[in-house]
This record gives structure tokens, sequence and C-alpha cells, in this order.
């Protein structure tokens, strides 16, 4: 999830004679690192058998890894925050130095149209849905600025008040070479909606996506469900979504143990164990522009995800989180895939180089594997930056 200025505070603080203190900036051409060399960023390409984190290092959040096979040959298929259009990047190598892969922008909005779609577009993920691709994201028309009347309905403020999820369909089996075109809104009421995902189960698709509890809410930010008839269609009603996870426990809020304000459920993702079949929900918690954001879970234990009774938190605590003496802070919004012969799973999360973060906030994106624990969690591994053995099936890939 992205933010906005706050303008209120320093006019406020001119008014009162002192400094005026700014909100975070999640705008992906203003943030920066301290430069990474090549050599550090991706696979090494003297061996092409290690790679280190990050992969790239391009300021942006929020990434999105899948996989799919066009002419015989398996690529990776990578989307992320850009915050003005929906980009695509594809390689061949999971670990590969994504700052240099190719790259095609499908959607690219007039911000100046004044449509629900055109500024802040956040978290793209694409998906295929029975051989068709679909790009899922949310935007909102009006560069998270919006009429202070419409603000002041909200009892803190709501910058992102007029976010909504949005969905490109494909026209062609090969996600690279398709043309993307708009679909009809999702429908989450006219309430505020971000980072949605797809979830599968069953058979039955369903839209699970960051909510608030009532349109003027403004805080916590918790996971919504809802069914679908198709990947652009919601077919529940208002008092059919169902809340499947608040930010009620200390580690999901900022700061710790705070409710309310910044209390944070976002940027839901499926995982599901290949091998028991097990469907979990990796979500972002706390507040993005922190070195506190971290990765919860819930566990489907029921057979329908629409009743929240069907859920399980894992309550004791982040199931990844930032390792202050590596370096690496704020990790959260995370995919997965696998690697290249399929054998081993990877986690492809966003990860702050600071946990001081500027009001420019900076982000790169980090692969690291992960396994599973004899109770079909998953386990993760602690954030780090390597060397590791590149994923298995890769380095034959180069030969």
């Amino acid at each position: 999830m992205k933010g906005a200025l706050l303008t209120q505070f320093p006019i406020l603080a001119s008014c009162l004679g002192i400094s005026a203190v700014t909100a975070q900036v999640f705008d992906p051409n203003k943030g920066s690192s301290s430069g990474w060399g090549p050599a550090v960023v991706g696979t090494n390409k003297t061996t092409n058998a290690t790679f280190s984190n990050p992969v790239m290092t391009l300021n942006v959040g929020d990434p999105f890894m899948t996989k799919y096979t066009a002419d015989g040959e398996d690529w990776y298929l990578f989307t992320y925050t850009t915050n003005s259009n929906v980009t695509l990047k594809r390689s061949r190598y999971l670990t590969d130095n994504w700052d240099n892969a190719e790259s095609r922008v499908v959607f690219n909005p007039d911000p100046t149209s004044g449509e629900p779609w055109s500024t802040s577009l956040w978290a793209p993920e694409i998906h295929n849905i029975s051989g068709s691709w679909y790009i899922i994201f949310t935007a909102t028309s009006d560069g998270d600025n919006p009429p202070p009347l419409l603000d002041a309905m909200c009892p803190i403020n709501c910058p992102a008040i007029n976010h909504r999820m949005f969905v490109l369909a494909g026209d062609g089996p090969d996600p690279w070479t398709a043309s993307f075109a708009m679909k009809p809104m999702l429908d989450t009421y006219d309430q505020f909606a971000i980072d949605g995902t797809y979830f599968y189960f069953e058979d039955k698709l369903y839209h699970i996506y960051s909510c608030w509890e009532q349109k003027y809410s403004s805080w916590p930010a918790n996971l919504c469900i809802t069914r679908m008839s198709d990947p652009w269609t919601i077919n529940s009603t208002l008092l059919e979504r169902r809340i499947i996870s608040i930010p009620n426990e200390p580690w999901e809020q900022v700061p710790y143990g705070r409710p309310v304000r910044l209390a944070t459920n976002e940027g839901p993702q499926q995982l599901t164990n290949p091998k028991t079949g097990q469907n979990f929900v990796i979500y972002s918690a706390a507040r993005v522009n922190t070195p506190f954001y971290c990765l919860g879970m819930l566990e489907l234990v029921g057979n329908d995800p629409m009743e929240y009774q069907s859920w399980r938190k894992h309550t004791a605590g982040c199931v990844f989180h930032q390792n202050s003496v590596a370096g690496v802070y704020g990790t959260g919004h995370a995919s997965f895939v696998t690697s290249p012969d399929g054998s081993e799973d990877y986690i492809v999360y966003h990860a702050q180089t600071t946990p001081n973060p500027a009001a420019d906030l900076y982000r790169t994106a980090r692969i690291q594997k992960f396994t599973w624990n004899e109770d079909g969690t998953p386990k993760f591994p602690l954030a780090e930056n390597g060397p590791f053995a590149v994923p298995a099936g890769q380095q034959v890939l180069t030969q």
C-alpha cells in the first residue's frame, strides 16, 4: 500500500509558527538509495551459482511474480507498484537483476483525465484464470487528495478514501504479447478498497482485499472477502461481505499495541501447501512506512471462506519480519513462486534499507527460499541479504 501527503499538517504548523512536518511520500521517482553495485544485485554473473538481495533496486513496492510458458520456454512475469501505470517485466531467471529485465507498459492512464483508475495505481497482480490473463490493481482519480469536505467525513485524515479495485483483461494466451482492456470496476460497495487479490477454493473464486468497516471509517484497515462469478464481477451484497481479519494483535498496530489509527491488515496473498493442500492468506501488518511492517498469516480451517469462523489467525506474531542485524526493514507485501524446476518455493517481497525511513520512502524487491513445517504451515526464513544458492534448475539455463 502507498500513502499520500497530509497537507493539513504543514498549514497548521505554519499558522502556529513552527516547522512543518510532512507525512510519508510514496513516489517511486523520488526515493533513492546510496547506490548498489551490479555485482551485489541478483545473480552473480561470474559464477551464476549464487544471488544476493536485492534483486531489483528501482524504488518500487508490492512486488508480484508468477510463471508462464510461451513457445516452449518458461518465463517469470513480474509486476509492482509504479504509481502511474501498470508495468510488466519478464526473465527466464528468477533471481535475475530485475532492474535490467525486459519490460513493457500495458496500461498507462492519463493522470489528468479524472477517471477513477487514473492516479495512484498500486499493487498490480497478474493472474491466469481459466487460460486467460487478468491484472487486478487499485487506483483513484484524485491522487489521494480528496475534497476537504469528503476528507472531513472521516474521524481521522483519510487520503485514500476514493481508492477502488479494477481489472484489466488480456486478449490472448501469452501475457507478454496480449493487449489488456479495462473491465467494469470491481464492486466494493463504493467504499475504500486496496491490495485486492484472487482466492481460489474448490473451483470457486473470491476477492480478498483491504477494507474499512464503514465508508468513512478511515482506520483500521481490515481484510474483507466477497464471492466472484468471474474475474471482474462480485456477486456478494454488502450484507454478505465478510471481514475475515482485523488488526487486533499488538504487532499489527503502530505504535505497538495502539489500536485504530495505523492498525493495518493489507496486501493479502493466497499460499497453498503443494503437498497437503492447506490454504493460507499471507498478509501485511503494521504500517508500510515503518520498519515494523511485516507479514501475518491466516489459515483456512473451515469449508467456507465466506465464514469468518473458517479462518484462524497466527496470533503469536509476525511470520516474516525485519532483521536489524542484516539491515533489512519493513518486510512486506509478498507473493510466492517456485524455482525453475518447480522443486523449491520462494517468497518475493519488498523491504526498506533503514529503520528511520525518509519522507521519500525507498524500497527494493527481494527473493528468498522458504520451506514447510511438519504441521503444513510455511516456514519462512530470516530476512537476509545473502549470498544464497540460485534456485534449483536456474543455473542450467545459463549454460
